[in-house]
């Protein structure tokens, strides 16, 4: 799994604004006109209405998009009970993976109260404030006891999500792990290692979906649960055995699945050969399950394994449930989460990994055989058809069972409404990351003399993302790794001047490529001591995959040995650069931005191009609008002229392409004002993603402006058409402008060994 550093999470959660959430308007509240609207005497309005009707409060307030997670600390995570104030962090988390899977706003509240009455009585009082209610690391008996009371005294719906999560998921992954072995739910013997809340809430679903009772064995830490014992409650009691069975060896003996929700390593490897034919283990204790997949592998071929970490197949995953599985219900504002709804996102889930798996998805885990079996029994997280698919779903079942008070009627409406709820941006820097992960490679940094970049450096390491080459001074670079206590042991470090015969041999090639440039042999050998050329050098001669620089120098200064050594794509006649727009509709790409000061017509349909197949490179299809101060010929100059010749060209060059112009930015991205005023653009159905400039000057500066003030994130820039991949940072980035550059340049090197990147 990734490795996470101590102080990176501390820093994570307390750099600038201290935590992961905030409160962000949804109304515009600039003028005094917007305040008496917002507040005082406007708002009285919206009051009267709701204490006319109740039900308007869904109209004109947040609650029906706003859920609760709730907790009193009692069982968090791995931690035990560590109380509220330290279970903050863990429900901020919980309401960032409601936001970013499903798009609902969360309000987390933690309870001192351990007392189940009171708790309860605190929860209650809350219904006139959310749509719904998640309850989160509550320990057993305690949670089934709470839950089952507000279940029954509140109208809105309400999940224990430690319980009926990993429940919903992991009966997804049975239903088809038993589907490819043949067995029958009903005739399978089970066992069950574990007796909390999760594992009594599984095992009821088990039943629910044709699982006999009498053929589950359950165990906690004190052994079989049996009728004699005296130390069970009511929960633990409906799963007690009267099979001569005693220990786990013995309920081992002839099994057909094992499902582990307790502690890790307590599975021996022997017990598995002792399973039935073709067994199957759901071994979901974290972060270490009750047997390494590895161990357990080994022992048997026909065995079906998952677990619940994400670097094994199989993963049983509770994000794939609660964001969308309260969407359902949030929507048709279904008064609980049911039996009925929880079925309908088993089967939703179980049938969705079935289907042939998108481009998409296998770009995102970096693997092209995931398709239904053995080792893929439920979609994976980033499959972006789980909120089309669990969602509606769960919407169904409550309509069917009879608990939702506003019911679908246009479901293409509502499946449109969930994609754009969403937005493809959530996900298009996790899907790079993952794909990088799959195969990491070799990226030489220009500039390790720099805490920045160390830091970088350690993190895509850390991460598995890539295999870092340092470059520069040995002991400077030393000394920063020790006076900021960097976990970069190991790590090639190479200093230019300390490497006579790597050195001559780069100057030797240097020379042989540029002599007839007018540059000397005495001039190689000097220029490769510069890091840039040295590193370009490296690139060239295949001793890196991938070139970061930038972060110190001149942007036209770091690209020009790279030119010079690297050199251009065959077919292309200049290189471009993009940055990649991220906001909560979608990701948008600007071209250029950092290399061709005033381009020619005939040049900017090559930066058009470039740019296309670079969009498509990050699994979105361009739609490109080429920009100007004018509309369509409304305005003539230069700029204009030179915009309508390149969309003429482009056009014919590239037939399939998206593309209109010359247009205004504003235009480009308002479908509304498009289809008023131009219904005849390409461009009017769904607007501009990719937008080309007339010149560096207005890309440079519309992305700098997003970028300090327009609440974007900007990627980049990536730079396009070289004939190997180099990256050159902006002036000053980030250390995550950095992570997120090495990505991008992982990616783009694995593209370089079958194709290039922008032959995709």
């Amino acid at each position: 799994m990734t490795k996470v550093n101590k102080q990176d999470a501390l820093n994570y959660h307390a750099d600038g604004k201290p935590g992961k959430i905030e409160v962000v308007p949804t109304k515009m509240v600039s003028t005094q006109h917007d305040l008496a609207l917002a507040y005082s005497p406007g708002v009285a309005e919206p009051c009267k209405e709701i204490a006319a009707d109740k039900d308007n409060v869904y109209k004109y307030t947040a609650k029906g998009n706003l859920v609760g997670v709730i907790s009193n600390g009692t069982a968090v995570l791995g931690l035990g009970n560590i109380g509220p104030d330290a279970s903050k962090p863990v429900m901020e988390g919980k309401g960032v993976l409601f936001k970013k899977f499903a798009g609902i706003d969360v309000f987390d509240i933690e309870i001192d109260c351990t007392d189940p009455e009171e708790f309860i009585r605190i929860v209650k009082s809350l219904e006139p404030t959310f749509g719904g209610i998640n309850l989160e690391d509550i320990k057993a008996p305690e949670s089934f006891i709470i839950e089952m009371a507000l279940k029954e005294q509140m109208n809105i719906p309400l999940m224990h999500d430690d319980q009926h999560g990993t429940a919903i998921i992991s009966s997804a992954a049975l239903l088809n792990a038993l589907e490819l072995t043949g067995k029958k739910f009903n005739e399978v013997k089970m066992v069950i290692n574990g007796a909390g809340a999760a594992a009594i809430a599984c095992t009821k679903l088990y039943v629910a979906l044709g699982a006999d009772i009498n053929n589950i064995v359950m165990f906690d830490k004190d052994g079989i649960l049996r009728p004699e014992r005296n130390d069970l409650d009511t929960y633990m009691a409906q799963f007690v055995t009267t099979r001569k069975i005693n220990t786990l060896a013995e309920a081992m003996e002839g099994a057909d699945v094992f499902i582990g929700l307790s502690a890790g390593n307590v599975l021996a490897p022997e017990l598995v050969k002792r399973m039935a034919p073709d067994p199957i283990i759901f071994a979901l204790a974290n972060p270490d399950p009750e047997i390494s997949y590895e161990l357990a592998m080994a022992m048997r071929e026909d065995l079906i394994m998952a677990t619940g970490r994400s670097d094994h197949p199989n993963q049983v995953n509770n994000v794939l449930g609660f964001p969308y599985i309260f969407r359902g219900a949030l929507d048709v504002r279904a008064t609980e989460i049911n039996e009925a709804m929880k079925l309908a996102a088993v089967h939703a889930l179980a049938t969705l990994a079935k289907e042939p798996v998108p481009d998409l998805v296998l770009k995102a885990y970096g693997d092209n055989t995931i398709n239904f079996g053995r080792f893929y029994l439920i979609p994976k997280p980033l499959d972006p058809r789980l909120i089309t698919r669990i969602s509606p779903a769960v919407a169904a079942a409550a309509m069917q069972s009879g608990v939702a008070r506003r019911p679908i009627t246009n479901w293409e409406a509502y499946e449109q409404e969930l994609q754009e709820r969403i937005g493809l941006d959530q996900k298009l820097m996790t899907r790079i990351t993952n794909q990088a992960k799959k195969a990491p490679k070799t990226v030489v940094f220009a500039e390790a003399d720099h805490f920045k970049i160390l830091k970088a450096a350690q993190i895509v390491r850390d991460q598995h993302i890539a295999h870092p080459i340092l470059l520069g001074n040995r002991s400077r670079i030393e000394d920063i790794i020790k006076e900021n206590h960097l976990e970069l042991e190991g790590v090639t470090i190479m200093d230019p001047f300390e490497e006579d015969a790597e050195r001559e041999k780069f100057a030797q090639l240097l020379y042989k490529k540029r002599h007839r440039k007018g540059l000397t042999l005495f001039d190689a050998r000097s220029l490769v001591r510069d890091r840039n050329y040295f590193g370009s050098m490296m690139l060239e001669t295949g001793a890196a995959d991938a070139l970061i620089s930038g972060l110190t120098r001149d942007y036209s200064k770091t690209i020009l040995p790279a030119l010079q050594v690297i050199g251009v794509e065959a077919g292309v006649n200049k290189v471009a650069g993009m940055y990649i727009i991220l906001n909560k509709k979608e990701p948008y790409f600007f071209a250029d931005t950092t290399v061709n000061v005033n381009p020619t017509a005939d040049e900017l349909v090559d930066i058009i191009g470039l740019t296309a197949r670079t969009v498509r490179f990050f699994d979105t299809e361009p739609r490109v609008a080429i920009l100007s101060y004018s509309n369509f010929g409304s305005v003539r100059g230069d700029i204009p002229n030179k915009a309508a010749e390149a969309v003429r060209k482009a056009k014919a060059r590239y037939p399939g392409l998206i593309i209109d112009g010359e247009m205004q930015a504003n235009t480009a991205l308002n479908r509304d004002l498009l289809r008023e005023h131009y219904p005849f653009s390409e461009l009017a159905e769904k607007g501009a993603n990719t937008l080309v400039f007339p010149t560096l000057t207005s890309g440079n500066i519309a992305y700098k402006i997003l970028q300090e003030i327009g609440g974007a994130e900007t990627i980049g820039p990536v730079l396009m058409g070289m004939r190997k991949p180099v990256h050159i940072l902006q002036l000053g980035s980030s250390i995550r402008d950095i992570v997120n550059m090495v990505t991008i340049a992982v990616v783009d090197a694995q593209n370089h060994t079958t194709q290039h990147i922008l032959n995709v």
